[in-house]
């Protein structure tokens, strides 16, 4: 008997903590999918700084592939607030400065 009465208190503590943390997304203005997409986003930023740090020539199939992705980041990070990426901003402008020059790349060759 005292493992179920702790096994709900357990789901009880659980399900306050995600409830909580919704709140707390929605209180700061944004919605759950778009919180999810930023996370999934800065994972995705990570291996896009890693890769403009190893690579300097770039083939034309990889820099379709870089702006695709670059592009996917910049869309979740605009959607919430600059506050939560302040860390990660050098990053994001490497990456960014990146894609610019392949943007210009690909345009002067066409």
């Amino acid at each position: 008997m005292a493992i179920v009465t702790v096994i709900y208190v357990l789901i009880f503590i659980i399900f306050s903590l995600i409830a909580f943390s919704v709140m707390q997304i929605k209180m700061a203005g944004m919605n759950v999918k778009d919180f999810w997409t930023f996370i999934k986003a800065n994972e995705l930023l990570d291996e896009l700084y890693v890769y403009t740090q190893k690579k300097d020539y770039l083939t034309p199939q990889e820099q379709v592939i870089f702006l695709m992705q670059a592009e996917r980041v910049f869309n979740a990070f605009e959607k919430v607030p600059s506050m939560l990426w302040d860390e990660e901003y050098q990053k994001y402008r490497e990456v960014l400065n990146k894609y610019k020059d392949i943007k210009v790349i690909r345009w002067v060759s066409n």
